[in-house]
């Protein structure tokens, strides 16, 4: 499934968590390793042109700053290339142990967006990345590296949240959009390879309609509310959609299982919920504990301009396991449809 995974480091301990977890998934997956590291040489070279007009007055010369300036700019770009290089080694090192194919980048310039540059450029089956990086502090729940990230590619992406590897249960959302069936298919084959329970959850949220139906009771005119005819209405949604809802979401969970099941060759526990999705999602990981939420990056209510479903970034944000999200990218799809 997974031929190609990318792997930006920094050194901190979420990188060096998902350091671990991504060589342990090229290993059995038989992929290779493709490293990265961005410095920010040019960063720093503005810093000290910024800080040039308070320099003591003997470094006030315009060839003295000349001189300055190179030399400053000579030793950051030298100093940071090492910095990276060292970086990499950690990652070299681990994919040697493990026999696993390793190929590394050094970029430069401002980090995610060289990092989104790279991975929109390279093919690149999946990218992880630790969820925090150097700048973490107490009461972030995600790094903007790798919220921005997230955010801007396509390429399924692997956020990594602790040091707790991928030999317990996976738990994957679906929703009968084409991002869920690609994460049908991953939470499957993962779960296939390293021998784990898999769990499917679907949650439906008829509160939505009742309580939109309130609202508006209370500021129809009574003109407008015959026109609405709102009981009728407020009884079609009570007797028809809201178990209407409830069967869809059903039919979603059996799909999930026939697709496990006949083509994986796996068993599959599916369970339904009533609700807010992110919020009964993250009730269901603290009763199950898995060690992999995956999710589809967008559902059903999907617009092309949309980057993040708004129950993914909830839970991106909120889960406390890994979080692998899912694009449904063309050939994610090829493969399921291969085997559907």
């Amino acid at each position: 499934m997974y031929k190609s995974i990318y792997i930006p480091v920094d050194n901190s301990r979420y990188s060096n968590y998902a350091i671990d977890i991504g060589v342990t998934i090229a290993k059995k997956f038989d992929a290779k390793v493709v490293g990265s590291h961005v410095y920010a040489a040019r960063l720093h070279n503005r810093r000290l042109k910024d800080m040039e007009s308070g320099l003591p007055p003997q470094y006030q010369q315009e060839k003295v700053l000349h001189g300055l300036r190179a030399l400053h700019g000579s030793l950051i770009e030298r100093g940071l290339k090492a910095i990276s290089f060292s970086y990499l080694e950690v990652l070299k090192k681990r994919c040697i142990e493990a026999k696993v194919s390793f190929d590394c980048k050094i970029l430069e310039g401002k980090n995610y967006l060289e990092l989104v540059k790279d991975i929109d450029d390279s093919n690149y089956d999946l990218v992880v990345m630790g969820v925090l990086g150097l700048g973490a502090v107490n009461g972030n729940l995600i790094g903007s590296v790798c919220e921005r990230v997230v955010r801007r590619v396509k390429t399924d992406v692997l956020v990594i949240k602790n040091d707790r590897p991928l030999e317990s249960k996976i738990m994957v959302a679906v929703d009968g959009s084409a991002p869920s069936n690609a994460a049908i298919f991953a939470a499957g084959n993962l779960a296939r390879t390293f021998g784990t329970a898999i769990e499917a959850v679907s949650v439906f949220d008829p509160d939505f309609h009742r309580i939109a139906f309130e609202n508006i009771t209370n500021v129809l005119t009574q003109e407008a509310g015959q026109i609405f005819k709102f009981k009728e209405q407020e009884k079609l949604h009570g007797d028809v959609i809201d178990k209407g809802l409830a069967k869809v979401y059903q039919d979603y969970l059996d799909d999930s299982r026939q697709i496990i099941e006949r083509n994986i060759g796996l068993k599959i526990n599916t369970t339904l919920m009533e609700g807010k999705p992110y919020n009964e999602i993250l009730k269901r990981i603290e009763e199950e504990d898995p060690s992999l939420l995956v999710i589809g990056r967008t559902g059903l209510h999907n617009a092309d301009s949309l980057d993040i479903g708004s129950a993914t970034e909830n839970l991106l944000r909120l889960a406390p396991c890994h979080v692998l999200i899912t694009s449904g990218n063309k050939k994610a799809n090829l493969e399921l449809e291969k085997k559907s």
